[in-house]
């Protein structure tokens, strides 16, 4: 049986979980290492990650380096004397710190690899109609999420699923993963697969204002796809032209009803307190909407102050 001595390294909530199940494991974390303190809210004022935060509250030593090549920053990860590193919701490591421990390196991915390599898995697996993902366990190699597969586990994705939803869902399964993990490499007892090759390949690409724009265009279960995949961070997007001013509009929540439809592509009607977009194949209800400097609200809410032009509508 070896005695692991675990580096940690991850940034936001996703990854605490893991950090949380494997302190409770009782496993020995000798170091986390996470994003720096960065500015924050209306004030600027520096905030600690999420990791960052829990590890101190766990007593445990925090390294914040900028550059994972300064080093300094590699004297002091040597220094800690890990024998395995953990990575969830980290930057690409450089491979002088992957393969510094004896017994390796591994990442916890959030969907099925190869399927869905990069920056963001569980938004694009519900964006693209998926019925399940998962989360996999690798070793980290020279590129991006293409290391030996340890473990992975399946995932549902429900027709009420938002991306919300299903990161928790898939971060408690990430955290079972880790664990289930770190008990292989204790007790010796890790195999590993090479990862497919798949064609065409399904890729998570970074999310930006561009790729967030709502495209009316296409059909309503596309778009409906679309919204909940980007609900609630980073939120799809789109333009309201209403009243000769054009507004940036955030989309939360919507549902669809496919019928025969012969009004303008994203043309709006207000209709028994609800907010309907035209689409090729029938209508987008709107039930969650955010205006330029407002809060997040409902349709119902939104029309008791806000007044829609008859030829008002969203491109």
């Amino acid at each position: 049986m070896r005695t692991l001595r675990i580096v940690f390294m991850g940034t936001p909530e996703f990854a605490v979980a893991s950090l949380k199940t494997i302190v409770e494991n009782n496993y020995q974390v000798v170091g986390v290492i996470t994003a720096p303190d960065r500015p924050a809210g209306r004030g600027r004022q520096l905030k600690e990650s999420a990791v960052k935060q829990f590890a101190l509250s766990q007593q445990i030593p925090v390294l914040q380096p900028i550059n994972l090549k300064n080093p300094d920053f590699i004297k002091e990860l040597a220094l800690l004397e890990a024998n395995v590193q953990v990575v969830v919701a980290f930057r690409m490591l450089p491979k002088i710190v992957w393969e510094m421990p004896e017994y390796g390196t591994f990442n916890l991915h959030a969907s099925l690899l190869p399927l869905y390599r990069g920056a963001a898995p569980i938004n694009w697996a519900i964006i693209n109609g998926e019925e399940k993902t998962g989360v996999t366990t690798f070793f980290i190699d020279e590129k991006i999420d293409t290391g030996m597969i340890i473990n992975q586990e399946e995932v549902a994705i429900r027709e009420d699923d938002n991306a919300g939803t299903l990161h928790d869902r898939l971060m408690a399964s990430g955290a079972d993963l880790v664990s289930t993990t770190l008990r292989q490499i204790k007790e010796d007892t890790i195999s590993v697969i090479k990862q497919p090759s798949l064609q065409p390949e399904k890729t998570a690409f970074k999310l930006t204002k561009e790729n967030t724009r709502i495209n009316w265009n296409q059909p309503a279960s596309v778009i409906h796809n679309f919204i909940r995949g980007l609900s609630p961070y980073p939120v799809a997007w789109t333009s309201l032209n209403n009243n000769n001013k054009t507004n940036t509009v955030k989309i939360y929540e919507v549902s669809i009803v496919i019928t025969e439809n012969k009004f303008p592509i994203g043309q709006l009607l207000i209709e028994d307190n609800q907010i309907k977009v035209s689409v090729p194949d029938g209508f987008v209800i709107l039930h969650q909407i955010q205006l330029p400097g407002k809060k997040v609200m409902s349709a119902k809410a939104l029309l008791n102050g806000y007044q829609f032009a008859k030829e008002a509508r969203l491109k």
